[in-house]
């Protein structure tokens, strides 16, 4: 049973940095894309960021230099390092995994595509 558990949501001024975390448990795959994707009521989910075995990284084109994913395998731990916030990325963010998605730039476009996602911790910029 997948399981992914996000954190380090919150509220920040503009200008400022969060650290978000997604602990996964229960994902056997060896070859895997997992990913953050955004959501606000009333719109449609937006890809952030994705990251793909070996490495392969997508980040949307609204975050690039503000924004690194990155994982800690031994911690089974996705982060996303958020700076210069922006009260435009007021959003709920959600972790997401996914076995079948091939690229992380799949990924990215398609957030509707991950077969398993966590329920997300609320990032607010004023």
């Amino acid at each position: 049973h997948v399981q992914l558990v996000e954190s380090g949501g919150g509220s920040v001024q503009a200008g400022g940095s969060l650290r978000l975390s997604c602990a996964a448990s229960g994902y056997t795959y060896s070859k895997w894309c997992m990913g953050w994707f955004r959501q606000v009521p009333g719109k449609e989910r937006e890809g952030v960021a994705a990251i793909h075995t070996g490495g392969d990284i997508s980040y949307a084109d609204s975050v690039k230099g503000r924004f690194t994913i990155a994982q800690d395998s031994a911690k089974n731990t996705l982060y996303l390092q958020m700076n210069g916030l922006k009260p435009e990325d007021t959003a709920m963010y959600h972790c997401a995994a996914d076995h079948t998605l091939r690229t992380a730039i799949q990924a990215l476009n398609g957030p509707y595509a991950y077969s398993y996602s966590g329920h997300g911790t609320q990032v607010t910029v004023s």
